[in-house]
């Protein structure tokens, strides 16, 4: 992200990128992810928050056009931009950036290929890939494993309502975690 600030105004795709980009961040930061849902709240944690926001997004942009296509990848140049600088700023040596930037991708597209699957099919495979993604570490309870899946699916559903033009010009709105727990009790 600093690029832009040094070079200047960039694309308006660029533009939109960097907006849809912080909300991700944003959400991903909710405090409810940490403790109702239990999420570890350590740079691993939140670096599987923020994968996962990033996959609702480019889930929603997935099937959308061109623009939509462009925009996602310009999502994903600017999240690990970020990364760069992330890894830059914890003290890693230039030499490694690359390499580890490039684990992270192969990690990203695990990731996006294992949420996809569990949205696909059924509830319980999208569970396990959330307990194996972001509950990697950890034990989690088993309501909390289900709150986040109830909220995934939420939020794709409340994303595919949203008009594509909205989020082309880098307008986005995720969902209250508490609304899919709200939602599950129902």
């Amino acid at each position: 992200m600093i690029w832009k600030r040094i070079f200047g105004r960039s694309a308006p795709d660029k533009d939109a990128a960097y907006l849809l980009y912080a909300q991700v961040v944003k959400q991903a930061r909710s405090v409810e992810f940490y403790t109702r849902m239990g999420a570890p709240d350590t740079l691993e944690g939140r670096f599987e928050l923020v994968t996962l926001h990033a996959f609702l997004l480019l889930h929603r942009l997935k099937n959308a056009g061109k623009q939509a296509k462009d925009l996602a990848q310009a999502v994903f140049d600017v999240l690990f931009d970020d990364m760069d600088q992330v890894l830059r700023e914890l003290g890693v040596g230039d030499l490694s950036v690359g390499k580890k930037i490039k684990s992270m991708a192969e990690l990203f597209y695990g990731r996006m290929n294992a949420y996809d699957a569990g949205m696909a099919a059924s509830d319980d495979a999208l569970e396990q890939a959330i307990r194996r993604i972001v509950f990697a570490e950890m034990e989690p309870a088993e309501d909390q494993v289900k709150a986040l899946a109830a909220y995934m699916r939420l939020a794709v559903s409340d994303l595919a309502r949203q008009p594509v033009e909205d989020i082309l010009s880098g307008v986005l709105r995720f969902p209250a975690p508490l609304m899919a727990e709200a939602e599950g009790e129902a």
